[in-house]
């Protein structure tokens, strides 16, 4: 067993700071017009910082052999595996999106949803677009536009509406077979998608719940709201929940994706909605989008097998061992530990491939099964991305609605529920 070495999380401190620290200065003390702070300075400069410390620390091993570890941890068979899927989805997400399917499946889930249930039904199609499309970002991009225009059209608060939308897109991101959040979590883990989204179920489906009977009873103490008519085309919504569908089946995640983007590029040549070239540029777009994800998977796994090499995992395990005692113990620090990384990163993929080694030691050493380690990850990243009001999520959210960020936080009921339940699940957990 190696030998506990606080020192050697010195990498993860350096880029704590300097990406929390640029996130700060520049959303608060001397933001820029039209940029959002904490995406400033790029997370894989900062995280390229960090590794430039790893590689300077431990002088008991040669750089060649630093380079050893450092591919050893790449070359992980399951960090492999998350890089194809990233590809993949990245070039699904595209194509879906150029070929009119978001647009469409929001409009017509729109036109079904009587005008007096418009705000419950904001959360069902967000939750069900962030679903199908793996994105809690790009959900929020398509309907609070539409959460403005019920919210004028009704008399309901503005920011009520928009934290509907941003609650049921984390709901979608954290389930969703595709999203980057459940790629990351379950493939550092080693579980299936399936098992990890079963036992996610268990904690999000009863918040959600809960959520919507919440919003209905709110719904019906207002005024009369009359929904325009949004225009979509069926032929272009298909592909969504057939993908939905098979994902939910436990089919192959490749299988899924391919298909996916096989019906995406068809129906967007037939609907005259895409040409060919257009259908492969936006497989690119989609794919370049994923890049960066990509290249800190990269640097992450490199650091971590510097860092564990040195003894900073077992600095980590020590810490926890002390405060955390038992199974509920191990999981609670699970969830506190990427909870913290997602403070710090304001980005739930990136707290989700930072914390996940350590969980998975964490796992091991606690006997906690790798799915819930897996949900763990997962629900506690969209958690505290989906309430911290300098995430992506609730910046954008802000923007398109001319609200503050600050102002949708006592709307986001469905993040703070999933909290309550995460909290139940662990104290009830057997030990």
């Amino acid at each position: 067993m190696k030998k506990s070495n606080p020192k050697a999380l010195l990498p993860i401190l350096v880029f704590l700071i300097v990406y929390l620290g640029n996130g700060i200065y520049f959303e608060y003390v001397k933001p820029i017009e039209g940029q959002m702070g904490f995406y400033i300075m790029s997370v894989v400069v900062s995280f390229g910082l960090a590794l430039i410390v790893a590689f300077m620390q431990n002088r008991e091993r040669t750089f060649q052999e630093k380079i050893h570890l450092c591919a050893k941890g790449i070359g992980d068979d399951n960090i492999t595996i998350m890089l194809f899927i990233f590809l993949m989805a990245g070039a699904f997400s595209g194509i879906a999106k150029a070929a009119g399917g978001v647009t469409s499946t929001a409009n017509m889930l729109l036109n079904i949803i009587p005008g007096k249930l418009a705000i419950p039904g904001l959360f069902l199609i967000a939750c069900l677009i962030s679903m199908s499309m793996g994105t809690s970002v790009g959900t929020i991009s398509v309907l609070v536009p539409i959460a403005a225009s019920v919210a004028e059209t009704a008399g309901f608060s503005l920011a009520l509406c928009v934290g509907t939308v941003v609650g049921g897109a984390m709901f979608g991101d954290n389930l969703s077979f595709i999203s980057d959040t459940t790629i990351a979590a379950t493939k550092t883990q080693g579980v299936e998608m399936k098992d990890k989204f079963r036992t996610n179920l268990k904690i999000a489906l009863p918040a959600a719940l809960i959520t919507f009977v919440i919003l209905i009873v709110m719904a019906l103490t207002g005024g009369p709201v009359v929904l325009q008519h949004y225009d979509f085309n069926i032929l272009q919504a298909i592909p969504y929940f057939i993908v939905l569908i098979m994902a939910i089946m436990g089919i192959n995640v490749f299988v899924v994706l391919g298909i996916g983007i096989i019906l995406f590029l068809l129906v967007g040549l037939g609907s005259g909605s895409l040409g060919v070239a257009a259908a492969f540029s936006s497989m690119g777009d989609g794919t370049n989008g994923m890049f960066e994800t990509m290249i800190v998977t990269i640097l992450v796994a490199s650091i971590s097998a510097l860092m564990e090499d040195y003894g900073g995992f077992e600095a980590i395990l020590s810490f926890i061992r002390k405060r955390f005692k038992g199974k509920r113990g191990g999981m609670l620090g699970i969830g506190f530990l990427t909870a913290i990384m997602d403070v710090a990163t304001a980005n739930n993929t990136v707290a989700i491939v930072v914390a996940a080694p350590i969980a998975k030691t964490i796992s091991e050493e606690y006997k906690i099964e790798p799915k819930k380690t897996a949900s763990l990850l997962d629900t506690c990243s969209c958690i505290v991305q989906g309430i911290i009001p300098y995430g992506a999520q609730l910046l954008v959210a802000a923007g398109l609605s001319g609200i503050s960020s600050v102002a949708i936080i006592p709307y986001l009921f469905y993040p703070f529920l999933l909290l309550v339940f995460v909290l139940v699940t662990i104290i009830t957990e057997k030990e």
